[in-house]
């Protein structure tokens, strides 16, 4: 299906009638881009002595973990194994942000790696981003209608942040549902199919947002990891009958954490204060968000490079591993008055904060 032409949000009534488009007004700092390409250049290929270790362990800590957090009987000791593998899940996880942006010669066999030991099991296979966050990196779409990946929170009402968040919770048992059985019943029933493709299979958070029928390489692939996604997801609900229900009960709690870190992550990714309009590259960056060091905690809570996500706008293709060495570079090579310093921010809390007051604004 078509997208729908882009409007701004504002024009829709999802906005109040005094929320006014700012980000769109920033004309591109060119000499900015420029230097960002020219002192960055050697830093854009992936190195897969780093993704296959980082993955590997990240996966290996996180299931290690989440059976000890299954087979203790303390509480505390289950708490905390608990935690440990909520954040090691939550890095390998993650990767399928890298996957959607790798070369498809660049790591042969991670993609299919990865799907297997942690988006399968996750019921989030790479086919639900791959396609789909591209879309937010386009110049024209970012921001807009046609942006998968934005909502102009900032210009929303207060308990739309609130919602935003806690509804992450309930992942887990949404995922479960859509391959459980929503997935074999529009086999059965194609009209049925075409609804869970265009709503149910990208990991998106614009609700205006329908997916297009998959292309190319990615339907072969878009099968195969359906296909696994259902048959893990009955195993996953027949699992009590013959495990009990603490495995199930204390994996989803995990799960859930997973995607509640994830979505606050995402709450700040962006200051969300575009009202639909497309913007220039350098409002795109400015409209999101580095966190860098020394800010202690932020390479648990925006791992695999997603601390630099305003950098990562400017340079989508650079591996997460050269992010921290381009931002050094960028940060001491541009003169202090250049754009490029107006996206960096020290920690969760500022963000927070001040996307929360921005919803709280006076209203006429």
């Amino acid at each position: 299906m078509a997208s729908e032409p882009t409007t701004p949000l504002a024009a829709r009534g999802t906005l109040p009638r005094d929320a006014a488009p700012v980000r769109e007004r920033i004309a591109d700092d060119k000499p900015m881009l420029r230097a960002a390409m020219a002192i960055t250049k050697d830093l854009g290929t992936a190195n897969p002595r780093i993704y296959w270790p980082d993955m590997l362990a990240s996966v290996a800590v996180g299931y290690a973990a989440l059976a000890g957090a299954i087979l203790v009987d303390n509480l505390w000791a289950a708490i905390a194994f608990g935690i440990v593998s909520m954040l090691a899940i939550y890095r390998a996880l993650m990767f399928i942000h890298e996957i959607s942006h790798l070369h498809r010669n660049a790591l042969p066999g991670f993609r299919t790696a990865w799907n297997w030991l942690i988006g399968v099991p996750l019921l989030t296979p790479s086919f639900m981003y791959e396609g789909v966050h591209t879309l937010h990196h386009k110049r024209t779409q970012y921001g807009t209608i046609e942006d998968p990946e934005y909502l102009p929170l900032a210009l929303m009402n207060w308990w739309s942040l609130p919602v935003f968040v806690l509804v992450a919770l309930l992942a887990p048992v949404a995922l479960l549902f859509r391959y459980a059985v929503l997935n074999p019943l529009s086999v059965i029933f194609p009209p049925l199919r075409q609804i869970v493709w265009q709503r149910f299979s990208a990991l998106s958070i614009n609700p205006d947002f329908r997916r297009r029928p998959p292309e190319g390489d990615l339907k072969p692939r878009v099968l195969k990891q359906e296909i696994g996604g259902t048959l893990w997801s009955w195993f996953v609900l027949a699992s009590p009958f013959w495990l009990g229900w603490k495995p199930l009960l204390v994996a989803l709690g995990v799960f859930s954490a997973v995607a509640l870190a994830n979505q606050i992550r995402t709450l700040v990714a962006h200051l969300w204060e575009n009202d639909g309009e497309a913007m220039t590259v350098t409002a795109q960056y400015l409209d999101s968000v580095n966190v860098p060091p020394p800010s202690p905690l932020a390479v648990l809570w925006a791992p695999v490079g997603l601390r630099y996500h305003a950098l990562h706008h400017l340079m989508p293709s650079m591996p997460y591993h050269s992010l921290g060495e381009a931002h050094r570079r960028l940060k001491e090579g541009l003169e202090v008055d250049s754009s490029y310093h107006g996206a960096n921010y020290p920690g969760l809390r500022p963000l927070v904060v001040r996307l929360s007051r921005s919803t709280m604004r006076p209203r006429p």
